[in-house]
């Protein structure tokens, strides 16, 4: 991929469209999918769409039980105790995946925290980065020889919040001073590079991966927040209600993932940043977040393979070698 690449390709669809809109017609029986985040929010509405087109669908889940319950009337679905900052505990998971199935076509990483309080995991890290980009970069390398079996599509949901920050190579886990939506943005960054790299290390297996922003969306991500934080930055008013416009639906923010998974446009395609249902374009330097588009750093080929490096020494994960 280059930034050239980076520009619309004139989807058919739009910030508008829904999951259901997007699967219309997708037939995805045989397939196997595995969703993080997938009982609740975004991940919740990636699966109903996955399991009503016929696919497989495996929910790595931190509270199994509640997962369970959420997903009880869904065909095809399956639920594998999984904690994005237990390093182990994914191993495991990923492990119990491959004891089930021999291949995975599709892989979403949906899960992830938001703006959180100072909060350490593992050997001392910040949380933000461990759950969102530690914990699924660890689960993609895990279970890559099973991605490669058939040629798998990886989408990485990542956010406009990249805007915020580059990867803060000095003081990636703010050992010096912490700043929640500092420690947000860099992760969603993180999110980025990882989908660039991973699609340049996987393609010669087929792997090809994409990150996005699914859009401005109130589901659980926010449930660090304070309703005053929520009122003052214009989401919702006292009474919780969504004011913000150009806020989606669950159903539309899981839209753009989806297609990123199925659309034929995307054929041959990959280590890109979508949003709304097609490709993002360039965003320039001092262009405001809310302008959409993907900060050129979050796309660099020398800071994407930086950051693989930096992860594979941090967690011990797999090698995949492209």
């Amino acid at each position: 991929m280059t930034t050239n690449d980076q520009r619309p390709l004139g989807s058919p669809f739009s910030a508008t469209s829904t999951a259901e809109a997007v699967t219309a017609g997708v037939d995805l029986s045989g397939r196997t999918a595995v969703v993080t985040g997938g009982s609740a929010g975004l991940g919740l509405e990636t699966v109903r769409a996955l399991s009503a087109a016929g696919a497989r669908v495996i929910v790595p889940a931190r509270r199994p039980d509640a997962a369970r319950t959420a997903l009880r009337d869904l065909d095809g679905c399956e639920v594998v105790p999984m904690d994005l900052t237990d390093l182990a505990g994914v191993r495991a998971a990923a492990a119990r995946i491959a004891g089930t199935t021999d291949h995975v076509d599709l892989l979403f990483a949906v899960a992830g925290v938001m703006a959180t309080p100072e909060r350490r995991v593992g050997p001392g890290w910040e949380e933000q980065f461990a759950a969102n980009h530690l914990g699924h970069f660890v689960l993609a390398c895990e279970l890559h020889p099973l991605l490669a079996a058939r040629g798998a599509r990886v989408v990485v949901n990542s956010s406009a919040g990249h805007a915020l920050t580059d990867i803060r190579w000095h003081d990636p886990h703010f050992r010096s001073g912490y700043d929640k939506w500092l420690a947000y943005g860099q992760s969603k960054t993180a999110n980025v590079l990882f989908a660039a790299h991973l699609d340049a290390l996987g393609r010669a297996d087929g792997v090809r991966a994409f990150a996005l922003h699914p859009g401005k969306i109130i589901t659980g991500l926010q449930r660090e927040l304070t309703l005053r934080e929520q009122i003052d930055r214009g989401w919702v008013d006292e009474h919780g209600t969504v004011v913000g416009a150009d806020f989606k639906s669950p159903s539309q923010g899981a839209a753009t993932g989806l297609w990123a998974a199925t659309s034929p446009l995307l054929a041959g395609r990959g280590g890109l940043y979508l949003e709304d249902c097609d490709v993002a374009r360039l965003a320039a330097p001092g262009d405001p977040m809310d302008d959409g588009g993907v900060r050129p750093y979050a796309l660099d080929p020398d800071a994407a393979a930086r950051l693989w490096d930096v992860s594979l020494a941090a967690t011990g994960a797999t090698p995949i070698t492209g």
